[in-house]
């Protein structure tokens, strides 16, 4: 045993132990405090246990943000050539379906009778304006989103690509019964498009192109609609488009609603998993018309020639790693200066407050307050 030992003195001060030990032991970069000059108590245990939650509460909060990982957009030149593009429409008119004549051309001069394409079903409109989640269009969606490209703030790349998992094989929703007078329409299904700018038109019967049925009286002109599906590219029902689930209603039997569709192929990635489909910006320009003009709801659309990539990624486990390490030191070195700060600053208070305490001892007058003995 050393000498200090013996002799009942405290190891602390003795030299450095000959040999390798002793060596390394002048290059100790950590200092250490011998355990006869610490002490424990009460508010350094619930420091400690303020700053385990707190290193705990941003670990999990790391973990989350690591296993959500990190979305980037990317905006290209569209490489790719396609000559055709398929658009999804589901919408409800305040019309009956025989007084309705739907109409699509594109700029390269196609006309195609969309009305003998598309599936149209009478209905209640009634049973379609008050269902849940329906809205105007300049309200925006509910939970947030708008009318710019991507649709809800909800949308993120693992929902979309969940969602579109085998949801391009899915079908429309079959129409409700009806309940009571079917005074409306609905007009369902999928077109095959020029990918090229074009106009999709709902318009009355007899109006705004050759139609050898009967002249629609103007004064049931209703042009009223609900957008339950508005999309481009392939079917995916779970994806949230701008105009889904938006009404607009008028009071006026000439009303035009116009709509400004601008289309951008959006690709949709991660890791191995890819999605393609389009999404779009919408601008509305509706008002009331002149009987010289024609009523009805138009869709204007453009492709726009640019590529949106949105690609998840997640970082490496080193780097989580590292983070982890950075969160946890960071927390109790700065809970150890803030526990040092704390200390000093009572222990400061406390020597004030002892100071106004004995004040009338250490300045010599007595008790009674004259300095005087009786």
């Amino acid at each position: 045993m050393s000498t200090f030992t013996e002799h009942n003195l405290d190891s602390a001060f003795a030299p450095p132990a000959a040999g390798l030990p002793g060596a390394l032991k002048t290059f100790d970069a950590f200092p250490k405090t011998n355990p006869t000059y610490t002490t424990r108590h009460a508010r350094g245990g619930q420091w400690t246990v303020l700053l385990l939650l707190t290193s705990l509460l941003l670990t999990g909060t790391e973990l989350l943000r690591w296993a959500r990982g990190h979305e980037s957009h990317h905006f290209s030149v569209e490489k790719g050539v396609a000559h055709s593009l398929q658009i999804n429409l589901d919408t409800v008119l305040a019309m009956p379906c025989s007084d309705l004549h739907i109409n699509v051309q594109d700029a390269s001069g196609d006309r195609i009778l969309a009305g003998d394409m598309l599936r149209r079903d009478p209905t209640n409109w009634a049973q379609w304006v008050g269902k849940r989640g329906v809205h105007r269009l300049k309200d925006g969606m509910p939970g947030g989103g708008g009318g710019g490209v991507g649709g809800g703030e909800g949308d993120h790349v693992g929902d979309i690509l969940a969602g579109a998992a085998g949801g391009s094989r899915r079908k429309f929703a079959r129409t409700p019964r009806v309940r009571g007078e079917a005074g409306a329409c609905r007009v369902f299904g999928s077109l095959l498009l020029n990918k090229v700018q074009g106009d999709f038109h709902i318009t009355a019967r007899g109006h705004g192109y050759m139609d050898f049925g009967q002249h629609l009286d103007h004064q049931v002109f209703n042009f009223s609609h609900i957008i339950n599906e508005l999309s481009f590219g392939p079917f995916y029902p779970s994806l949230v488009n701008p105009l889904d689930k938006t009404v607009a209603t008028t009071e006026s039997h000439f009303y035009k609603f116009q709509y400004y569709l601008s289309v951008v192929p959006t690709l949709f990635s991660r890791g191995a998993t890819r999605v393609a489909t389009n999404q779009y910006a919408v601008t509305e320009q509706s008002r009331v018309v002149g009987e010289r003009m024609i009523p009805g709801v138009f869709f204007k659309f453009d492709i726009e020639p640019i590529l949106l990539s949105v690609t998840e990624e997640r970082g490496g486990l080193l780097a989580l790693l590292v983070r982890l390490v950075n969160v946890v030191s960071g927390v109790l070195v700065g809970g150890g200066w803030c526990y040092q700060l704390a200390g000093w600053a009572g222990d400061v208070w406390g020597r004030r407050g002892g100071r106004k305490r004995g004040e009338g001892v250490l300045g010599g007058r007595g008790v009674g307050g004259d300095g005087h003995d009786d």
